[in-house]
């Protein structure tokens, strides 16, 4: 209950709901000497209706409180959604056909359902005074058992059926709202508050609720009239009541559709600012609501194959049960067992049933999963092609770095090598530029420091040594990359700036962000270090994250530090050593196309279809007139 003071309609719904309570309660004390509590069962059906319209008001009484405006927004950046029960009627009665019927069906096969014990008593009583089992009484057991056995399939199958198509409406409703939203939301909401959901798979927890029942003496692999010795009992095979395993195949292709439609919505949330600078939104909504439709599709194949199971398996049950009850009355009238005997298996029958029904159906969830695992434990069973490192940590590092013959070619490309017999230097102590034309080989290059990637043939050396035969955890403590784009988290400025460095001193952290230029607008924050960042630093300029990637690597003191167009035209005064010089970096290999910074470099190393064509120093090469002025001049 809220914790505010309830309000009139609430009272009232309290007082209405509890009235029959109340009123039985009184009934008992006052009513006479020795009468005991009144039964549902015994009741009238006049006193029957009235219950039930009374519970009806209660409960729409408890619902007014959540109409529309009710309930007051709560202060912060989302308010509360108001209404949230009658929205979700509202949402429901677009499906009223859908919902109409599976209503129908309930009722129906609830009549069914309640009807089989009637019959069955009839039945016994037949059996029990002799008079044998009347065409009337076989009758009476297979219209209760019909009118279950039909209507109980129809129902689950309706049911699932509306479960599907709401999810679907949903899940539509909220994409087509999200991919409109403003930038700032998606800055401010974490992506787990954006989730979206969606119709899921069966959980296979569910798998261990039956197995403390079902691990008893009494689970039997089939069932059978009981019977003397001398007379041969009927037998019930169990597999009779064995759940329609549902097709592998049609099992893989709904996980599959589940996960592109998961997969779609993640790639357009991310790239959100693409779609609105070219105004995609509607192509968006097209291509997931394709994707619902042909999930909900396959859902629906799936509860048509289920449905048709229900109504098999009731149909066997049904004929089961009328033989079981002619083969009784043939061994009741011959003395072989007793009223007793007969309604003591009846109950085992219907009890020991159900424990093998959920035991079975747990099977069917289990192997739906496997499924749907399927994919994981292929990943889990594929071993990693290359070196993942070796155990080489040297307590002192120069920063020496040497590509010797070093070629590269991508898997998906082996006939276009991206490198060809690459060798050059980045002297320790030097800040070495790599130049060239796009496409000219230079990421990959700094894929292959970083040991992202090995290369085909030729090493590469850190201090003389291959990068293979270092700690994978050592090399990128000490070869560290800021990127262009640098990736920042979710969380504080100084998180970001301290991540995964357990014991580090404020000195030291000032230090390296006065070095990479970030300590001015961080004092002019309003919060200062402890600003939040937002999902991928989308509170931060493109500037101010590169900023903050730089004194993060910066701060690990980095024997050779990499910067993959990580520099604007302002920052050439850094590039001519002052990392190095003040020893926050032994060597810099900076990646770039701006001519400022390039000559700020120490050393140059030029590249062109994936071959090195010159280097030098700045000055060298410009009065060479050679790869690198022609580069400067295009």
């Amino acid at each position: 209950l809220p914790s505010r003071r309830p309000s009139g309609a609430t009272a009232a719904a309290v007082t209405v709901a509890a009235t029959p309570a109340v009123f039985g309660t009184f009934g008992h004390l006052l009513g006479p000497p020795g009468a005991g509590p009144g039964l549902l069962a015994a009741a009238a059906p006049a006193w029957l209706g009235v219950t039930h319209a009374v519970a009806a008001l209660g409960l729409l009484a408890w619902a007014t409180p959540l109409a529309p405006g009710s309930v007051p927004e709560t202060p912060g950046d989302v308010p509360k959604a108001p209404g949230t029960v009658w929205r979700v009627l509202a949402l429901t009665w677009e499906e009223r056909k859908v919902l109409g019927a599976a209503l129908l069906c309930l009722v129906l096969a609830a009549i069914g359902e309640t009807s089989g014990p009637y019959v069955t008593g009839k039945v016994l009583d037949a059996i029990r005074s002799g008079d044998g089992l009347s065409a009337r009484a076989v009758g009476m057991v297979a219209a209760a058992g019909a009118t279950s056995v039909l209507f109980s399939g129809c129902r689950g199958c309706l049911f699932k059926l509306l479960k599907a198509r709401l999810c679907q409406s949903l899940s539509l409703r909220l994409f087509s709202h999200l991919v409109r939203q403003d930038l700032d939301f998606f800055h401010r909401t974490p992506a787990g508050n954006r989730a979206q959901p969606s119709p899921s798979p069966p959980d296979p927890s569910h798998l261990s609720h039956p197995i403390p029942t079902i691990l008893s003496p009494q689970s039997p692999s089939q069932y059978s009239v009981p019977s003397l010795p001398s007379q041969p009992p009927v037998p019930i095979p169990s597999c009779l009541i064995y759940p329609l395993m549902l097709p592998q195949a049609l099992q893989r292709s709904m996980v599959e559709a589940s996960a592109r439609t998961a997969s779609g919505v993640q790639e357009s949330v991310a790239a959100i600012e693409t779609i609105r600078v070219f105004s995609a939104e509607e192509e968006e909504e097209e291509q997931h609501r394709w994707n619902l439709a042909k999930e909900l599709r396959l859902r629906e194949q799936m509860d048509l194959e289920l449905a048709f199971f229900t109504l098999v398996q009731r149909v066997l049950q049904l004929a089961i049960r009328v033989l079981v009850l002619f083969r009784s009355q043939q061994q009741l009238r011959d003395g072989y067992i007793t009223p007793g005997v007969l309604v003591t298996f009846l109950l085992y029958q219907d009890t020991i049933g159900g424990h093998v029904q959920v035991l079975l159906y747990g099977f069917n969830e289990f192997l739906t999963n496997a499924a749907a695992g399927r994919k994981i434990w292929e990943y889990l069973d594929r071993e990693p092609t290359g070196d993942v490192g070796g155990t080489r940590e040297p307590p002192e590092l120069q920063g020496h770095v040497t590509f010797q013959k070093v070629s590269f070619t991508y898997p998906g490309n082996p006939e276009h090598p991206v490198l060809k017999d690459v060798t050059f230097e980045v002297r320790s102590g030097e800040v070495t530029a790599l130049a060239g034309p796009n496409g000219s080989g230079k990421s990959t290059a700094v894929a292959l420091l970083e040991r992202l990637r090995d290369p085909g043939s030729g090493r590469v050396l850190l201090d003389g040594i291959p990068l293979p035969e270092y700690e994978h955890r050592y090399l990128h403590r000490k070869v560290v990359l800021v990127e262009q784009d640098p990736v920042l988290f979710s969380g504080t400025i100084r998180e970001n700036i301290v991540l995964g460095l357990e014991h580090c001193k404020e000195s030291e952290l000032r230090e390296a962000a006065t070095a990479a230029g970030a300590m001015d607008f961080i004092q002019g924050l309003e919060q200062g270090w402890d600003t939040e960042v937002g999902e991928h630093g989308g509170r931060l300029a493109a500037g101010e994250r590169c900023r903050v990637a730089l004194a993060r690597a910066l701060l690990r003191r980095p024997a050779v530090l990499i910067l993959d167009e990580a520099l604007d035209d302002g920052d050439e005064g850094a590039v001519s050593g002052r990392w190095v010089h003040t020893g926050l970096a032994r060597s810099v290999l900076v990646v770039s196309h701006r001519a400022r910074v390039l000559d700020a470099a120490d050393r140059l190393v030029v590249l062109d279809h994936g071959a090195v064509v010159e280097t030098g120093t700045p000055a060298e090469l410009r009065e060479h007139c050679g790869a690198y002025s022609h580069l400067l001049l295009g």
